[in-house]
């Protein structure tokens, strides 16, 4: 067991660990929405979209996680302003921006000589590098995330079956699908700093994806998307103490490879006999 308990003795890689999992713990709450609502680009850009906070934060010396967060928050609310008073799709509006906010972010840093980024630790962070204030960080963002998610409940659901029926039903459709993008934006902007853009992504959508695959409810998926994305951060960390490899892009290529081992292993269930009347894409319920 010294291959296990080796690489956990080290607090840097505790550190990483717990950092790790609180980061997968959120993900699996927004990124059950993402999934269910299909909101999977809106995340990607919003993480790199970041990128022009990043660069001027750097530049003036400010922290970081301020840039990217003053970075997410003009995503946001350009997608919020241009979806309601435009006639572009939500795809179309995020893509623009999304290209636009990179597309600067480039021009700050390619104007500025005096500006040194490594590209690896802001598409993968530095999960090796976590503090604790870090962990102190995700663990506030972790529960803001679970008491809002909890509160918005059933607009969520209502908004994700039938937009018509919430509205119908005052569940303000439209407030609904802004603290959902609020939701997403905070897991995106409080994971950045530790864990780059790239990790944030696939552990929104990795471990939500191969979770759908074998439960209904959402609370549940939810639960069983957090522990798949734990599962990755441990193994992610273990292969890259033992093989000496990027900590970040590690752990999600194993979040990756856990989806698509679930979908695999969802294919073979669903054709055997005894659940062959199950086939098909199981329906989410609150």
């Amino acid at each position: 067991m010294s291959w296990f308990v080796d690489p956990l003795s080290s607090e840097f890689m505790l550190r990483a660990l717990v950092g790790g999992v609180l980061v997968a713990s959120m993900s699996a709450i927004v990124g059950t929405w993402v999934v269910i609502r299909g909101m999977a680009f809106l995340g990607e850009a919003m993480a790199h979209g970041m990128l022009p906070g990043v660069a001027i934060a750097t530049l003036v010396g400010l922290p970081v996680v301020l840039g990217a967060a003053v970075s997410a928050l003009v995503m946001s609310a350009g997608v919020g302003i241009v979806s309601r008073r435009g006639r572009l799709s939500n795809d179309t509006t995020i893509g623009l921006l999304f290209v636009g906010m990179l597309a600067l972010g480039v021009i700050i840093v390619s104007r500025s000589r005096s500006f040194a980024v490594d590209l690896t630790a802001i598409l993968f962070g530095d999960v090796l590098a976590i503090g604790w204030s870090d962990v102190l960080l995700l663990a506030a963002a972790l529960l803001v995330t679970l008491a809002v998610a909890t509160l918005f409940h059933r607009p969520f659901v209502a908004l994700a079956f039938d937009p018509r029926v919430a509205r119908t039903l005052g569940m303000r459709p439209r407030l609904a699908q802004t603290v959902l993008t609020g939701l997403v934006t905070l897991a995106v902007v409080a994971s950045y700093s530790a864990v780059g853009t790239l990790l944030v992504v696939g552990l929104l959508l990795a471990p939500a994806v191969a979770a759908g695959q074998w439960m209904r409810g959402i609370p549940a998926t939810m639960t069983l998307a957090a522990a798949i994305g734990s599962l990755a951060v441990l193994a992610g960390l273990l292969v890259s103490w033992h093989a000496s490899t990027a900590a970040g892009a590690s752990i999600a290529l194993t979040a990756i490879v856990l989806a698509a081992l679930s979908a695999g292993a969802r294919a073979v269930v669903t054709r055997l006999p005894s659940v062959s009347t199950q086939k098909g894409p199981r329906a989410h319920t609150a």
